[in-house]
């Protein structure tokens, strides 16, 4: 009996080279000139699919196995895998859960509700922020819970649908990854060396984690000093003038008949108990009524299965509640099912050719390349300016891969061997930290990152529009950061005191911030709006006369 010759996987002949990140270059500058995002992906993963069949004899580029790659191991993988099938379950399930809120009067109601209690732009801004905060627990049900509860909200006062996704985007990621108790909190946990309590290096790492800390302040700042500035500021000048969108959203407006008299309760309770809902779902995968802690079942839950569980669990109390308050029938509850999966549609599909995009970056090594390149001896060297570089590298690479996962999956472990724990080194937590931080930037900026997909979604505003408009306000904040991990570095190696070291550095950033977004807002305006004044100050006098 003959032995069949084993064969040997395919290796493409430009795995971990710089040819890996080619794809996501393509996608995103192709995003950023057309505005359309979704033939700009579709073209990212092409070109993907090419280079991976890419050979250095003739003929150089094989189509069959290109396309087998574009579409056997890209799209049809990426939806077949469970983690990312449980995601798009609970985008479904959320779109329903906004339906039957919309279709039972109570998003109405809580929109009349803030006209009486939110009385201005700014008041408006920092409750969406507040809000933010609060659901720490998952970014994805951040950014759909935020965007549903504030968007009547905000309509009302007149904020533009973009300046509402920057508010979701910018608080869905950083909140969670310096939230304990928080998936992202579970994920990184995970990522400790053997023997390291994951999660208090989690918490350790929190003082320095700036582009997370600085986001949440630079928002707040932005609101009470009523700062716009760059393609935003032209987005919000058009909001008070009655356009909400500039650019409408790629997905069409699914009007929806009121069929019930709600009240404000009809759409708080609801979101709290799917709060609940989702909670019990997560540590139920972690194993929390198996015996586990509260907290150990949170670092081993799976986020995608929890998720799905409780956006079911909240469907289920909605479709009882509104039956026995008589809000809804039966059949008026059913009917939500088609509308919020029609809403739906169109982040699912920029989600599925996003990982399937970041299917093709992995196929080609981009991760190794970048993790090889990190561990060069010369980065070594300079100890002090580390920090910064490792924020940088994050975030680069968390911008072409769109994920932040599995950033500071690759940078941490990386990180922690540069820089032991167990030998004391005084920038161990302050790179990891860093790390953490730029991964949360790049997913922040990238055009393809989940995150910025779901506030998008959450906002019901056009995915370009969204990503073109907070860019700049998200690299201002990575650019007080990178200082502020300069003076973190330098202050550790020569001077180092851990907490007074934490604060005297986002002191720095804090006072940075506030400096650089006033220069900002006076020096450099938008041509855009600057004609836009003018024609506002025109109607104003037509309107005087």
């Amino acid at each position: 009996m003959g032995f069949e010759a084993e064969v040997a996987p395919y290796v493409p002949v430009l795995y971990e080279t710089f040819w890996a990140l080619i794809p996501p270059v393509v996608a995103i500058l192709l995003a950023l000139i057309t505005k359309e995002v979704y033939s700009s992906l579709f073209a990212g993963v092409v070109v993907g699919g090419l280079i991976y069949s890419y050979s250095y004899t003739s003929p150089y580029v094989n189509p069959v196995l290109s396309m087998n790659h574009i579409f056997k191991d890209g799209l049809i993988k990426s939806l077949s895998d469970p983690y990312n099938v449980g995601i798009l379950i609970f985008l479904v399930f959320l779109g329903i859960i906004v339906a039957m809120m919309n279709k039972a009067g109570g998003s109405a109601a809580f929109g009349e509700w803030a006209a009486k209690h939110v009385h201005s732009r700014r008041s408006a801004m920092l409750a969406t922020t507040l809000l933010g905060c609060l659901i720490f627990i998952d970014d994805y049900f951040n950014c759909l819970t935020v965007g549903s509860v504030m968007r009547p909200v905000t309509d009302k006062e007149k904020i533009s649908r973009a300046k509402l996704a920057y508010l979701i985007d910018a608080t869905a990621a950083p909140i969670c990854i310096i939230a304990p108790i928080s998936s992202w909190a579970a994920a990184v946990s995970g990522f400790a060396p053997e023997g390291t309590n994951g999660l208090m290096l989690f918490v350790k790492a929190i003082p320095y984690n700036y582009y997370a800390l600085l986001s949440i302040l630079m928002m707040v700042c932005l609101a009470v000093f009523k700062i716009d500035y760059g393609p935003m500021k032209r987005h919000e000048l058009n909001a008070l003038k009655g356009d909400l969108f500039t650019i409408e959203p790629t997905e069409k407006k699914i009007d929806q008949e009121v069929a019930g008299n709600g009240k404000v309760v009809d759409l708080v309770l609801p979101v709290l108990m799917l709060i609940l809902f989702c909670v019990i779902g997560m540590i139920y995968t972690g194993g929390f009524f198996e015996g586990e802690t509260f907290v150990n079942s949170f670092a081993n839950s799976d986020a995608s299965v929890g998720l799905a569980y409780g956006a079911f669990g909240g469907i289920v109390f909605m479709v009882i509640y509104y039956l026995v308050r008589g809000v809804l029938k039966f059949k008026d509850c059913m009917s939500c099912v088609e509308t919020g999966f029609k809403a739906m549609v169109a982040p699912i599909t920029i989600l599925t050719l996003a990982w399937t995009l970041k299917s093709m970056t992995d196929s080609l090594g981009a991760a190794n390349f970048v993790a090889n390149f990190v561990s060069q001896d010369g980065f070594k060297s300079l100890n002090w300016a580390m920090p910064a570089i490792i924020f940088l590298i994050a975030c680069g690479l968390s911008f072409a891969t769109g994920t932040s996962w599995g950033t500071f999956g690759i940078l941490i472990p990386i990180t922690l061997k540069a820089f032991p724990l167990e030998s004391g080194s005084p920038l161990a937590i302050i790179c990891m930290s860093a790390c953490m931080a730029g991964a949360v930037c790049g997913d922040h900026c990238s055009p393809i990152s989940d995150t910025t997909i779901m506030s998008s979604a959450g906002a019901q505003c056009n995915h370009i529009a969204h990503v073109s408009t907070q860019l700049p306000y998200a690299l201002t904040a990575a650019g007080v950061s990178f200082l502020a991990y300069l003076v973190a570095g330098i202050l550790q190696i020569y001077v180092p005191a851990y907490g007074i070291n934490s604060t005297i550095s986002l002191l720095i950033g804090l006072a940075l911030m506030i400096g650089i977004m006033f220069i900002l807002k006076n020096v450099f305006p938008t041509p855009e709006s600057k004609d836009l004044q003018k024609d506002a100050e025109k109607e104003t006098l037509k309107a005087a006369k």
